[in-house]
């Protein structure tokens, strides 16, 4: 996958004119959907599915700061996928190759009434698309 691209907003920074925290998450959730998409299962066919998934934790580890107008380039990778919980890490890197932050969110997938699904067994094609993308450490 293209790595997804991001321009710091001048709104997301704060008083010190650095890129707030809260904000990587929103954009980690960006890069997703990206790359859901790119994967061939964008987020509309997701849910029209009858599926959804819900974020179950997240982990931001921040290395550099970010400020106003800065690009942030962010790899996302499968880490671990069992067909029920989904890990995925995310690099964000500026143009010179600083880490500005390392990432991970789990998920898992469930109907719309909340009943946790195995993706092997109620949508194979989903489950081999994020089973060819897992990265072995």
């Amino acid at each position: 996958m293209t790595p997804y691209q991001h321009t710091v907003q001048y709104y997301e920074t704060d008083q010190m004119q650095i890129s707030h925290h809260s904000n990587y998450i929103r954009w980690m959730e960006e890069a997703r959907v990206a790359f859901l998409a790119c994967i061939g299962f964008p987020y509309e066919k997701i849910e029209a599915s009858g599926l959804i998934s819900p974020v179950v934790s997240v982990k931001c580890d921040y290395k550099a700061p970010t400020t106003f107008a800065d690009v942030i380039s962010i790899t996302v990778t499968v880490k671990q996928f069992s067909g029920i919980r989904l890990v995925l890490g995310y690099r964000m890197t500026l143009p010179d190759q600083t880490v500005v932050c390392l990432a991970e969110s789990s998920h898992c997938f469930t109907t719309k009434a909340g009943n946790i699904v195995n993706l092997k067994k109620t949508n194979p094609d989903f489950y081999q698309a994020l089973v060819a993308n897992l990265k072995a450490d």
